[in-house]
């Protein structure tokens, strides 16, 4: 066996074996969720709740996230806009037969809002502000089209993150309900309390879901709570999380 052949095998088996890994991180993870979800139904005695997984490919390549797409994975999010652009053009070229859903779950700066759009998001994760909203909205406008969004609370009200205050998101919802009719809210987006206290991270969960709720019974379009990533997601779900966003779980190989 000569060396280019040698190479090759070791590459072949090395992709066998990512391929491999990350499938099984997405079967654990998976069952995770699913055990999460059955203990909320059973505490809340509804019949059915369902937890969307959006895999957070940043920092990702694009191999890694082949083998995840290839697991049966098919909503990923992106945190910057020229990380998602590069991805959605990449996965056009390797996989152009399997649609796949693309999700914004990072701040959005008002300058890269038309770069954002050109690119069909399912969902925007982040407005975090009236101002943001507006601006997106006449984006919108002006392209004919609409877009779902969600707005982004920072329940543990922390001056290091993004959102609104629990205190003034439902002022806001119900402003940018009114005033920005090309965006359909779908609901809230929360990154839990930065902190090793489960009681507080359970705590900017059970707010976020309160706030939830208030806008669920003002309008039917309301049905996303995201929030919960790798290391919080059971204690999200336990809270009520219908969507949570998850990296390093899925792809750690070693």
């Amino acid at each position: 066996m000569d060396k280019h052949t040698r190479d090759k095998h070791a590459q072949n088996t090395q992709e066998r074996d990512r391929q491999a890994r990350i499938a099984s991180n997405l079967s654990c993870v998976m069952r995770q969720i699913q055990a999460a979800a059955q203990a909320y139904q059973t505490k809340t005695g509804i019949a059915e709740h369902r937890v969307k997984l959006i895999a957070v490919s940043k920092y990702q390549d694009i191999d890694s996230m082949r083998a995840l797409h290839l697991a049966g994975q098919c909503a990923f999010g992106e945190n910057k806009v020229q990380d998602l652009r590069q991805k959605v053009g990449e996965f056009a070229v390797i996989a152009p037969a399997k649609p796949i859903e693309w999700h914004f779950i990072g701040t959005l700066q008002r300058n890269k809002i038309n770069a954002l759009l050109a690119l069909s998001p399912t969902l925007i994760h982040s407005i975090d502000s009236l101002e943001l909203a507006l601006a997106l909205d006449e984006r919108c406008k002006a392209q004919g089209r609409i877009q779902p969004v969600l707005l982004q609370v920072n329940a543990a009200n922390e001056p290091s993150k993004h959102g609104f205050s629990p205190e003034s998101t439902l002022e806001a919802f119900a402003r940018i309900s009114s005033q920005a009719r090309n965006l359909q809210i779908c609901g809230l987006m929360t990154i839990g309390a930065h902190t090793q206290d489960i009681a507080r991270i359970q705590e900017s969960f059970q707010k976020t879901k309160e706030l939830y709720d208030c806008m669920k019974a003002q309008s039917s379009h309301i049905n996303t709570l995201s929030m919960g990533m790798s290391g919080d997601f059971a204690y999200a779900i336990s809270q009520g999380a219908t969507m949570v966003r998850i990296g390093s779980a899925l792809f750690t190989t070693h």
